[in-house]
């Protein structure tokens, strides 16, 4: 089988990436007997300019979309689109919009383990479904501990710089390489895929590329 690496920019606080990444994970699952498919989560914050503590979600989203009805409107359409993908959205229990940065730092010391992909999902979840503030520690912490991962470890790493600059570097080099929105699914380093695209599309776009690979691969 034809092997392709997808490096999914993302923001943990960017419902259209649960819902890309829901998407993308049916779309592997449509071709898992054809085509070996390897995530990596790559960082991207939608508002990097936002205190420690976050602010207060409800105001901030009224602000960034033009005023409370707009939100309503937005969160209506994106509860219908996640029903039909397997996800309970409640934004009502949003209360922070948080800073993303450790958030995206814990992603990054989890792919050392093998966890990236069940951290991902479980930071949308808890921020989604569950409300929960993926920018406090505690909450990090305790997401960290789910997935098996050291939180010795983890509090004292967050508790530290490490990776801040890496992180950085990471968003940089995204927005250089021109993704300005998410999420973006760049495929073997060479063709992207913008947004929260239909599990056919990202299917497709599997397919054609693992047969430009190798034509006796794929059918």
């Amino acid at each position: 089988m034809e092997h392709v690496v997808i490096d999914v920019v993302s923001d943990v606080v960017c419902p259209w990436c649960y819902l890309g990444k829901a998407r993308l994970e049916q779309a592997i699952a449509e071709v898992s007997n054809e085509i070996i498919v390897t995530v990596n989560w790559r960082p991207y914050q939608l508002n990097p300019d936002l205190p420690p503590e976050g602010v207060d979600h409800k105001a901030h989203l009224a602000a960034k979309l033009g005023g409370a009805a707009a939100v309503a409107q937005a969160h209506e359409r994106l509860t219908e689109l996640g029903r039909q993908d397997g996800i309970a959205f409640d934004f009502d229990a949003v209360k922070i919009s948080p800073n993303t940065l450790d958030a995206h730092r814990l992603l990054r010391w989890a792919a050392n383990e093998g966890r990236q992909n069940e951290i991902a999902s479980a930071l949308f979840r808890a921020y989604f479904e569950e409300g929960r503030n993926v920018g406090d520690r505690a909450v990090l912490n305790d997401v960290a501990a789910k997935a098996g991962l050291d939180t010795a470890v983890i509090d004292v790493l967050l508790s530290s710089d490490a990776d801040k600059d890496a992180i950085g570097e990471e968003i940089a080099m995204a927005r250089d390489m021109g993704v300005s929105g998410v999420p973006c699914f760049i495929i073997d380093n060479k063709y992207a895929v913008m947004g929260a695209q239909p599990a056919d599309v990202l299917v497709n776009a599997f397919r054609e590329i693992a047969t430009m690979k190798d034509p006796k691969q794929v059918n």
